[in-house]
């Protein structure tokens, strides 16, 4: 009698079984079709992605020696293809072609490249604050010191990591605008600031002594007309 039992069970098991495919078996057929062809899909994805960035890479490094033989309308070239590049080439690219807008002496090219960089979101923050810093290095030549401190001040707080950069920038800036007051209170941050780079440290030392020679030379100069 269990046997016969175990027989019906089994059958309508089956059954059951028929049913269930009958009635979903194109769906399960069609979902796995749908994962082996997306998984071939996205390992094709993934060499496409990979290819790409080799090449996007080569063609970075191509325009990087051209840039260093200033041959920079060559280089330019390169890097307005790699815009459109995958990865981080195309911030890459921007960055360099902003430099060689420098090196090549078109410093107002450059200096609005920078601060573009320096506003666009899309970039990662230090990212931006390196282009605000490359930016106020150029303006130091040509512009005031509001100018200045208007692109750099804001990276000088106690734990921003370009806070000795910056600090500098605007100590030099103040001293090229005769505003010495100003100056030597940068100064004395990047000399109360343990974590100045020595060469910075070392900068800030001499350009402190300017500072106080200059002071001298006009109280001295005062002290004589009297």
């Amino acid at each position: 009698m269990s046997d016969i039992f175990r027989e019906v069970d089994e059958d309508i098991r089956q059954e059951k079984y028929r049913r269930l495919w009958n009635k979903f078996g194109m769906w399960i057929i069609g979902f796995a079709v749908l994962i082996v062809v997306g998984t071939a899909g996205y390992r094709f994805w993934l060499g496409y992605e990979e290819t790409q960035s080799q090449n996007a890479g080569d063609k970075f490094f191509d325009a990087v020696a051209l840039s260093e033989q200033q041959q920079f309308q060559e280089a330019a070239e390169i890097y307005s293809e790699l815009e459109s590049s995958v990865g981080g080439y195309p911030a890459l690219a921007k960055f360099r072609s902003a430099t060689d807008l420098a090196n090549s002496g078109e410093s107002q090219e450059a200096l609005d490249a920078f601060d573009a960089l320096s506003r666009d979101n899309a970039l990662m923050e230090a990212m931006r604050n390196v282009a605000a810093l490359r930016a106020g290095y150029i303006a130091v030549d040509t512009e005031d010191y509001t100018a200045v401190a208007d692109r750099v001040e804001g990276l000088t707080g106690d734990t921003g990591p370009f806070r000795a950069a910056a600090r500098e920038l605007l100590a030099l800036s103040a001293w090229k605008n005769g505003d010495f007051e100003t100056a030597s209170r940068w100064i004395t941050a990047l000399e109360d600031d343990p974590e100045t780079p020595v060469d910075v440290s070392r900068r800030a030392s001499l350009l402190g002594e300017v500072i106080r020679a200059n002071d001298g030379s006009a109280t001295s100069g005062e002290g004589s007309d009297q």
